[in-house]
Order: structure tokens, then C-alpha cells, then sequence
């Protein structure tokens, strides 16, 4: 599914403009709509993909974080690491 097909899925109409778009993402963020913001990251939402990790890392969903991760996002990468430093040195006192 592409931009254009997500937009008309919702109503939005034939043009894929960038404001459309930013605004589906923006209320699935609000409404921490997981699911909606895959479909918009995976019709090619750079912002969406940018929400995805933000509610990630705010809800310490591994999970999440790991496929980000494992599809090339390399700040869900960063997160995943710093998350298992802060666990090491919680398990590993000095």
C-alpha cells in the first residue's frame, strides 16, 4: 500500500501531499495508535517510523524497538543499547 491508497483509504483523497500525511501521523501518535502508524511507515512516512520509536522508547516496548531495529532504524538501535547499558550496570553495580 502506498501513500496514495492510504489516504484515499481514509478519506483524504487522491493527492499524497506531505500535510496529509503528517497529519494521520500526528493523531496516530496521539492516539498511540501503533498499528496506523506502521501503515504509514511502511506506505513511506519517515515521521511515522520517527513516532514509532518515540512511543517505543516512552513505553520500553522491546519488542517494537527490536523490529525497528532489525528493519535499519538505527535510533531504535541506539535505544536497545542504552536500555541494555542501563540494565548491566542495574544488574552490575560497581
Amino acid at each position: 500500500m502506498n501513500k496514495d491508497d492510504l489516504l484515499a483509504m481514509v478519506g483524504i483523497g487522491g493527492n499524497s501531499d506531505q500535510d496529509s500525511v503528517g497529519q494521520l501521523v500526528e493523531q496516530a501518535a496521539e492516539r498511540g495508535d501503533l498499528d496506523e502508524l506502521r501503515r504509514l511507515a511502511a506506505a513511506g512516512s519517515a515521521d511515522a517510523v520517527d513516532q514509532l520509536v518515540e512511543l517505543a522508547q516512552e513505553r520500553e516496548d522491546i519488542d517494537e524497538l527490536r523490529r525497528l531495529a532489525a528493519g535499519g532504524n538505527q535510533d531504535a538501535a541506539d535505544i536497545l543499547t542504552e536500555l541494555a547499558e542501563e540494565t548491566e550496570e542495574t544488574d552490575n553495580p560497581r
